[in-house]
């Protein structure tokens, strides 16, 4: 039995990931801040849960000692630009020292669709260049690891902030004013990637290799927006008036939503990322080299969205018909 080290294992995409792993027949660690972060995960068997911070290096060199494969899950949305490079770019470094130093053989690095770490700086957003500069990070100093990047596009599933987002407001207001109506997005199921990486783990040769997590669909966000409200049965599945607001006043939406308490809905940087569709590169490896037949978001969506609402009981089958 394998021990892997789950950076970033308490999150949304962590959690499934830890999941899978530990059917797979892996002996998982967790590190996390507080151990009362990984509670959802405690049920789990073969997972022990460290307390550390993964920002100090010889506390992540210790805990990563014993370990044949490492998985960081760690990334932010939101944030200025010492916050992104610290996430995004220092701390791939600090995990690509300790693996050398501990022996560890494997690493699968979650990045993002868009990413260029050939040319960071000709990118729209700190979130895309920063995400880039720790994929060079590890690509100049991996070498001899079994070194995997994942870019996917904005990933789905059950509790996930983007569909239930756009839901949930649209229960609250009587229409959307939408910034980036028309960026593109090619959406992946939290299922398909955790299993990627289950399955980029199960590669022993040395060496680096990338691939692209989309689903089979593109949508642009408007048609995300106006699926996520007819799947939870907003207006009788028929979802409100979306908005698509010109450049200026999607950057002014932004600016204001950047000012209110807590994470934001949507920030300069995120609209700045929208400028770039997330969509699958031509000629790039997918999930279907891995093997995995990527699911499509409607009939996922659907399930989790409905939950709660009118469209759940048997009015909501004869609704749902509609949309197949």
């Amino acid at each position: 039995m394998k021990n892997v080290l789950v950076l970033g294992g308490t999150g949304f995409v962590g959690s499934h990931v830890c999941e899978k792993l530990i059917r797979a027949g892996w002996t998982v660690t967790v590190a996390t801040r507080r151990r009362n972060n990984a509670r959802n995960l405690l049920h789990l068997p073969s997972l022990t849960v460290r307390e550390l911070d993964v920002h100090d290096f010889a506390a992540l060199s210790r805990v990563m000692a014993g370990h044949d494969a490492v998985v960081n899950l760690v990334a932010i949305l939101h944030g200025n630009q010492a916050a992104f490079d610290k996430v995004h770019t220092q701390l791939p470094q600090k995990i690509a020292d300790a693996c050398f130093s501990n022996g560890v053989g494997q690493l699968v690095h979650l990045s993002a669709l868009g990413a260029n770490p050939q040319k960071p700086g000709a990118l729209p957003s700190m979130y895309l260049r920063s995400k880039s500069m720790g994929e060079a990070v590890l690509m100049a100093t991996c070498s001899k690891l079994a070194l995997t990047i994942l870019r996917p596009s904005v990933i789905f599933g059950q509790g996930d902030k983007f569909l239930n987002m756009f839901a949930s407001l649209q229960k609250v207001f009587p229409c959307m004013p939408l910034a980036g109506a028309e960026a593109r997005f090619q959406p992946v199921w939290v299922e398909d990637v955790a299993s990627a990486v289950v399955k980029s783990l199960e590669r022993q040769a040395a060496g680096l290799l990338t691939l692209e997590a989309c689903g089979p669909d593109v949508f642009t966000l408007r048609q995300l927006v106006e699926t996520a409200a007819r799947l939870a049965g907003v207006n009788h599945g028929h979802g409100r008036p979306v908005i698509g607001l010109p450049r200026w006043a999607g950057a002014l939406q932004a600016r204001l939503m950047e000012f209110k308490p807590g994470e934001p809905l949507l920030s300069r940087d995120n609209l700045a990322s929208m400028q770039l569709p997330s969509v699958a590169t031509p000629g790039m490896p997918g999930l279907e080299s891995l093997g995995i037949q990527a699911a499509a978001l409607v009939p996922i969506a659907r399930d989790y969205l409905a939950q709660g609402s009118p469209w759940h009981d048997l009015l909501g089958v004869r609704l749902r018909s509609h949309w197949r």
